[in-house]
């Protein structure tokens, strides 16, 4: 990775990125004895290496920080208890609130962590190789949802801005999109490898195994991850994997991850427009005279990507703070010297990895909720065939499931504003409007309740067609009842007759009428198509004649009455 001899090496004193994955969950089966995704966690803890992690709430009030205190007031009541869920109660309310599910005060949402590796090795060339160190790698369920966040936060200080770059734009890549000609995977780093705290390398990827990802691809239809993003998340495994779980997982976005940056520079006037474009457009690095895209591209950038309140670059003292957003990612850059921008508790490195992250992982949750349903009712569409009953059957399971998993996401989890306070409202409002979560959660909607009012069409339909058989069966039943009335009129003496006989006799009548019974409903559509010729007095004789033929034409096939959905 060169530094172009033109430019002067700027420094960046601090450094974070966090990556926010989200991925899709397959169902649990129906035999299956866990109830949510992450009881497979909980079980069997001394196979894998995630740990439940405790509420930040739930400890002695006089252990709790001013910095959790500022990230709960940061949001509105009901985003908090989306967050924190709702309090605990007072000992003397126990009694009474012994009776309220547990689940009512609990956050929807479980955090588990595995705190086995402590740093990645990366090398991004053959003469450039960084190690950072992991202040966290955690995996975020959510109740009611086929969804899981993986959450991977990295740190190193002292770094080019070049080596910020490159671990930005290439670190957090799933698989390789193309590979170069000599093997490497496109946009990738060369290694990455998970170290546990002794510095063994515990897992390594394996971007350059190009044969492995094509096969895969032909095989499944789908992409195979790398193989150190494989193993962090075991016990957890791909959908196509061969290796067994109880949990599968899928892509739901872009190979790409979403990421958060920070970078305290040690001097943050030293970056020009082209420096802070790629950053904050998240790009390969570059010459800072160069703009990674044409003038015309980013004539607005500073509008539409950068949220400058708090930038003050003429200033005499520290230019401030510069926020960047682009859907995909949030970037912050500062002055190392400025002590507010650098405070890890009260500043904006705490508010960083809190407050900014919970802005980020919303809407980012949102958006692949949303996918993730989308794709459900794709995939239950492909696998509808409307001449297999069972097929239809499970159709109509899942779009039901379907209906009900939206409705308990749009009253649990869809929020237009998370908070009150001006900077957290527009930099959500921003992520939300690149997303385009409003549009998708529009045409999710819209899919779900067409599925669903077809679905009560059809079921209506089949109601209407079982009235006219049984109208059809009453018509022709109506004959026989009267043309076998005079058995009850004492024409013929069968009372006198012998048991036995009369038993015969009841059988006799019995039978042929519980088979003209049948008959008649599996005529019942044609019989009614005669039966409304024969009522309307506009129909001539002959077309009434051939309708009645055609009760009995075997030519003509019931097609529609198979194609109507069971109930």
């Amino acid at each position: 990775m060169p530094q172009p001899s033109q430019d002067p090496v700027k420094r960046v004193r601090h450094f974070r990125q966090i990556l926010v994955w989200p991925l899709q969950l397959a169902p649990l089966p129906a035999e299956s004895p866990l109830r949510t995704h992450w009881s497979a966690l909980r079980s069997n803890p001394e196979l894998h290496a995630w740990r439940e992690v405790a509420d930040e709430f739930d400890v002695d009030p006089a252990q709790f920080q001013e910095r959790h205190y500022s990230e709960f007031v940061t949001f509105l009541p009901y985003v908090r208890r989306f967050l924190y869920g709702e309090g605990k109660p007072t000992p003397a309310g126990d009694s009474e609130a012994g009776s309220v599910d547990a689940l009512a005060d609990e956050s929807p949402i479980r955090v588990f962590r595995r705190a086995d590796v402590a740093q990645v090795r990366v090398r991004f060339d053959a003469t450039t190789t960084r190690t950072f160190d992991i202040a966290h790698i955690d995996l975020y369920f959510f109740f009611d949802c086929d969804v899981v966040i993986p959450v991977i936060e990295i740190y190193a200080d002292d770094l080019t801005l070049q080596e910020a770059e490159d671990t930005m734009y290439r670190f957090g890549r799933a698989f390789p999109n193309f590979w170069d000609r000599e093997g490497r995977g496109g946009h990738c780093v060369e290694r990455a490898e998970w170290l546990a705290a002794d510095g063994s390398v515990m897992a390594a990827s394996d971007y350059e195994q190009r044969e492995k990802y094509l096969a895969h691809v032909c095989v499944h239809r789908s992409p195979r991850f790398a193989s150190h993003w494989e193993f962090l998340l075991r016990p957890l495994v791909p959908e196509h994997s061969d290796d067994p779980g109880p949990v599968r997982y899928q892509q739901v976005e872009y190979a790409r991850m979403p990421l958060l940056a920070y970078l305290a520079m040690e001097d943050a006037r030293t970056l020009t427009r082209a420096d802070f474009v790629r950053l904050g457009l998240v790009t390969a690095p570059g010459g800072s005279a160069d703009l990674p895209y044409s003038e015309r591209h980013v004539r607005d950038f500073e509008e539409k990507y950068c949220y400058d309140q708090f930038w003050h670059d003429q200033r005499a003292e520290h230019p401030g703070t510069r926020l960047m957003n682009c859907g995909h990612a949030f970037v912050m850059v500062g002055d190392a010297g400025d002590p507010y921008f650098v405070d890890r508790d009260a500043g904006l490195l705490g508010q960083f990895r809190h407050q900014y992250f919970l802005l980020f992982l919303i809407p980012h949750f949102h958006k692949a909720t949303l996918l993730m349903m989308s794709d459900r009712m794709s995939d239950a569409l492909n696998r509808l065939d409307v001449s297999d009953i069972e097929t239809v059957k499970r159709f109509k399971i899942v779009i039901r499931g379907l209906l009900e998993t939206f409705l308990r996401f749009t009253h649990r989890y869809w929020f237009h504003e998370v908070s009150d306070q001006p900077q957290a409202r527009d930099l959500y409002r921003m992520t939300a409007t690149f997303l385009a979560n409003d549009a998708s959660y529009v045409e999710v909607r819209e899919s779900i309740e067409h599925m669903s009012a077809y679905l009560d069409s059809d079921s209506l339909r089949r109601q209407a067609n079982t009235v006219v058989r049984l109208t059809v069966v009453t018509i022709f039943g109506l004959i026989g009842t009267v043309a076998t009335g005079f058995l009850g009129m004492n024409t013929f003496a069968l009372a006198e007759l012998p048991a036995l006989d009369r038993v015969g006799i009841f059988f006799a009548v019995l039978i042929p009428t519980a088979l003209l019974t049948f008959y008649s409903i599996r005529k019942a559509k044609r019989l009614s198509d005669f039966l409304e010729a024969l009522s309307d007095e506009h129909v001539p004789a002959r077309a009434v004649l051939r309708s009645a033929r055609e009760v009995w034409a075997r030519r003509r096939a019931a097609a529609a009455d198979s194609r109507q959905l069971p109930d």
